[in-house]
């Protein structure tokens, strides 16, 4: 019997490998700029523990948006953030950050590049769309808003962990 196990082990193993669909690297920045032919759109995702990542994550995605356009002129882009992170971007925050506040409101209404916070992870703390500044889109659900944009062949581009960018 241990015998039988040792022989058949492998061989389910493989069959498992092959059934499981292919587990792709995140896509990077410096691979989409690499693209000879631009995507559809880009659509930035954050979503962080950290309630401060704003402070990093959107100054990148303001450059990454810089490196994109400049690339592929006229390129659509989005952003996404539905982590502890969005929080800062309540109206009754922007006293408090100021900077994150203006970026945001930056990408939006300079560069055409809506930014969403979701609905549903903001409706657990209680509050509601009014929370926000009229330049941030309150989408119903953050996930679905992704695969929105994925359905309409924007690339998803995973803003790094703001622990990662402040090394």
């Amino acid at each position: 019997m241990n015998w039988l196990l040792h022989r058949l082990l492998p061989a389910w193993i493989v069959l498992i490998a092959l059934a499981s669909p292919a587990v792709a690297a995140p896509l990077t920045l410096d691979a989409l700029l690499a693209r000879p032919v631009a995507p559809a759109g880009v659509v930035f995702e954050i979503v962080d523990r950290d309630p401060g990542a704003l402070e990093v994550a959107l100054p990148w995605v303001k450059q990454a948006a810089q490196r994109l356009k400049a690339r592929h002129p006229g390129l659509p882009m989005a952003l996404v953030t539905h982590g502890q992170e969005m929080f800062a971007l309540q109206t009754g925050k922007r006293a408090g950050n100021p900077a994150i506040h203006q970026i945001a409101e930056s990408l939006s209404r300079d560069d055409g590049i809506p930014v969403h916070v979701c609905e549903t992870y903001a409706g657990r703390r209680g509050l509601a769309a009014e929370d926000f500044p009229a330049y941030v889109d309150v989408a119903p659900a953050g996930p679905t808003q992704i695969r929105n944009y994925e359905a309409l062949d924007y690339v998803r581009l995973v803003v790094p962990r703001a622990d990662a960018l402040k090394r």
